[in-house]
């Protein structure tokens, strides 16, 4: 079966943060990490059912729901898990809050590898931690452009020299793994997440990988879970993941926490009950295994689609906009563009592109206020069309201050 990813959905009027939140009709929104196509038929031929029956009391999560994940992750990146292992929650972010609560103590240090993903910085600042960054390092990409490049200037690179000299303080307990990383748009090699979990094994740092991103691979890419590497990372790991980014469905509320340590388990199960988030929605639960049981294919195509979108705006970047470099995207929907050579401020930039060109995007000082700055973030996960219509918006200030 062919999926359409072309057709418009109007969202307008739904209460939809991503179009709705500005009050406003006339503003493109190429921001908030969600896409703008509905979600794979096979879930919402799942929930009609499930709406159909009437009745929306309190649920449980079935044993057909952990045997969805295992044979997801087994058939699809190699990573055997156990059902005792998956301890599920409200959403990543609640994922990641409760996992750092349970695992550190108010003055703790978080090691965070940014430009980064904004809610890592507040979840760890909510439960009284000290945030230290692991910056990643800009790097040209030299090699031959080709079809999997694109107009791609720049890629990220961890710097595990830093890593080391921030792991060895005493004071750090944790360290949050963005894989694939938002916003960089990096899907992590194996061997630099066997070289990062070496570093935090040799200073007692345990990894967090949030994995929510998974999914959304382009072109020859290949996601590797962090915890499949090796079994000293799985040991050392706590992962975060959901289907949610991938499946469009952020508002049914459902997300896992694995890890194989039995005592680990125990302390973030009483953190999620210290926390509350230990009720889950029962149409996230049958979302869950509708998409990873029947809507693989569904998930192909949009992978295909999304990277055609991807190759589109390098084109258009590459054409008319030369003096922006756009980073290498590996994963994620999420396009990470530098502007510096505008010489405009991330901040004024993007609340310029409002005001003057209608267009939402993120200022990248969201995602660090050193590293993110100078950059912007253009979500590209809606039908072509709109994309461009967004980009072509966008076009005579990007020029004007070239």
């Amino acid at each position: 079966m062919t999926y359409d990813f072309d057709t418009i959905t109007n969202r307008r009027n739904t209460n939809c943060v991503k179009w709705d939140e500005n009050g406003t009709d006339d503003i493109i929104p190429m921001w908030v990490a969600d896409m703008d196509f509905p979600t794979a038929p096979a879930i919402v031929s799942a929930l009609k059912e499930r709406v159909a029956h009437g009745v929306f009391g309190y649920t449980f999560v079935p044993d057909s729901y952990y045997e969805a994940i295992i044979n997801w992750f087994s058939r699809r990146h190699n990573w055997h898990i156990s059902r005792e292992w998956i301890q599920y929650t409200s959403g990543v972010v609640p994922a990641l809050s409760v996992v750092i609560k349970a695992l550190t103590s108010p003055g703790d240090k978080v090691i965070i590898q940014s430009p980064v993903y904004n809610c890592f910085f507040s979840s760890i600042r909510n439960n009284g931690c000290e945030i230290v960054e692991n910056p990643l390092i800009p790097t040209p990409i030299t090699e031959e452009k080709g079809n999997d490049t694109a107009a791609a200037s720049f890629t990220y690179r961890m710097d595990f020299d830093d890593l080391e000299q921030k792991a060895a303080d005493p004071k750090a307990k944790l360290l949050i793994l963005c894989n694939p990383h938002n916003p960089a748009g990096r899907v992590w090699h194996r061997d630099e997440l066997q070289r990062l979990n070496d570093i935090c094994m040799r200073h007692q740092v345990r990894v967090v990988a949030d994995e929510i991103h998974c999914e959304l691979i382009m072109g020859n890419n290949k996601f590797v879970p962090f915890a499949s590497v090796s079994q000293e990372c799985q040991d050392n790991s706590i992962t975060c993941n959901s289907p949610s980014k991938s499946f469009n469905t952020a508002g049914l509320q459902i997300a896992n926490i694995i890890c194989n340590d039995a005592e680990t388990r125990q302390q973030i199960d009483r953190a999620i009950n210290i926390n509350e988030v230990c009720d889950v929605n029962p149409f996230g639960v049958i979302a869950l295994q509708a998409a990873y049981n029947e809507s693989e294919e569904w998930l192909r195509q949009l992978c295909n689609y999304l990277n055609a979108n991807y190759q589109a705006l390098c084109r258009f970047f590459d054409e008319r906009l030369p003096h922006l470099p756009v980073a290498r995207l590996e994963g994620t929907y999420l396009v990470w563009v530098d502007i510096r050579p505008t010489g405009i401020t991330s901040d004024e930039l993007t609340a310029r592109l409002m005001s003057e060109c209608k267009v939402q995007v993120n200022t990248g000082t969201m995602y660090g206020e050193q590293s993110g700055e100078g950059f912007i973030r253009i979500n590209i996960a809606c039908p072509r069309r709109i994309m461009m219509q967004g980009l072509e918006r966008m076009l005579p200030l990007l020029i004007t201050n070239a």
